[in-house]
C-alpha cells in the first residue's frame, strides 16, 4: 500500500491556501512544474482529482476540500507542536467545529458549551449556523465535527450520519411582569387571545404548538413569527408579548430578557440531538457536550 507523502500534501495545501500554483511557487521558492508534478503524484496516491480549472483559476473539488480540511489539521498540529516545545507550554486542545441548526435556541448552545469554555484548557471552538441539511453536507465532508439540531437527520439525505439524543425539555411560556398575574392565574386558557410571538411554521416547535393549541381550543393573537429564536425572544420581551421557550433554559431567559414564567406544558417538548459522522463519539469536545446535556440540562 502506498504511503502518503507529506511533502506532496504540503505543496497541495500551500497551493490551495495561496489560490494557485504561481503564488505557491513564489511562496515555496520552487518551480511551477515541480509543484504541479508533486500535486499530480498526490492525486495518483489518493485516486481523486484535487483541483479543477475554473477559467484561469484552480478551485478545489469536493475531494480536494476534504483533503484540505485534513491538511489544515495536520499542519496546524505541527505548528502547535513546535510552539509547545519552544515555549514549554502545552499546545492547543483538539479544535472543535460545531454546526448549529438555526432553529436551536442560542441559550441552549451556551449551556452545552459552558463546561467546555470553563475548563482549564478549552478547545478552540468554531460555530457555524445554518439549516440542518446544509450542515449535514459539511459534516459528510468532515468540514465540521458535529451538528447540534432540534430534529434527527432527515431520512432522505444521502450521507451516513448517526443521531445521538441529547435530551428533551418541556415548553414554557414567558411574558413581561406587567401582564403576568392575569395570564398565570388561568394558564393555559389565558393564552387564548393573548398577544404572542411564535417560531415560523416550518419549525418542529411551531408544528407541535399549533397541534397543542388546537387540542386546547386556544387561539392566540399571533403578532409576529421568527426563524431566529433569539430574535423572537428579544422582540417579544420588548413588545410585552408572550413567547415560548425551552423550560431547560428558563433561568437564563428570565435573567437576560427580564421576563417572568407564566406556565409550562409537558405536552409540547423540544428534542435536541448531536449528529455525527461516527457511530461512537470519540472527539473529547463532543463528549463534553453530550455529558453536559445528560448531567442535568435536559430530561
Amino acid at each position: 500500500m502506498e504511503r502518503l507523502n507529506y511533502h506532496h500534501l504540503h505543496y497541495f495545501w500551500v497551493t490551495a491556501r495561496e489560490g494557485g500554483i504561481a503564488r505557491a511557487s513564489a511562496k515555496l521558492h520552487l518551480s511551477q512544474p515541480s509543484i504541479s508534478t508533486q500535486i499530480k503524484q498526490l492525486e495518483e496516491v489518493l485516486g481523486v482529482k484535487l483541483f479543477q480549472k475554473h477559467g484561469r483559476n484552480l478551485v478545489l473539488t469536493d475531494a480536494g476540500r476534504v483533503v484540505h480540511h485534513y491538511a489544515d489539521e495536520i499542519f496546524g498540529a505541527g505548528r502547535d507542536l513546535l510552539d509547545a516545545i519552544k515555549s514549554g507550554q502545552p499546545g492547543r486542545a483538539v479544535p472543535l467545529t460545531i454546526g448549529v441548526s438555526n432553529a436551536v435556541p442560542k441559550l441552549v448552545i451556551c449551556q452545552l458549551l459552558r463546561p467546555l469554555l470553563q475548563s482549564p484548557h478549552p478547545p478552540r471552538i468554531v460555530c457555524k449556523e445554518d439549516n440542518t441539511e446544509r450542515l449535514l453536507g459539511e459534516l459528510a465532508t468532515h468540514a465540521i465535527d458535529v451538528v447540534l439540531a432540534d430534529t434527527q437527520a432527515p431520512p432522505h439525505i444521502r450521507v451516513k450520519v448517526f443521531n445521538h439524543a441529547l435530551g428533551t425539555s418541556d415548553t414554557a411560556f414567558f411574558c413581561s411582569a406587567a401582564g403576568l398575574s392575569a395570564l398565570k392565574r388561568t394558564f393555559p386558557r389565558s393564552l387564548n387571545g393573548a398577544r404572542m410571538v411564535l417560531p415560523t411554521p416550518n419549525t418542529a416547535l411551531r408544528r407541535d404548538l399549533d397541534a397543542w393549541f388546537e387540542t386546547r381550543e386556544i387561539r392566540p393573537n399571533i403578532i409576529a413569527e421568527f426563524e431566529d429564536p433569539a430574535l423572537m425572544k428579544a422582540v417579544a420581551a420588548d413588545s410585552g408579548a408572550v413567547f415560548p421557550a425551552p423550560l431547560a433554559i428558563a433561568d437564563d431567559i428570565r435573567r437576560i430578557y427580564d421576563v417572568a414564567l407564566i406556565g409550562r406544558t409537558a405536552e409540547v417538548t423540544e428534542r435536541y440531538y448531536a449528529i455525527s459522522a461516527e457511530r461512537r463519539i470519540t472527539h473529547p469536545g463532543v463528549l463534553a457536550i453530550t455529558g453536559a446535556a445528560k448531567s442535568g440540562l435536559f430530561k
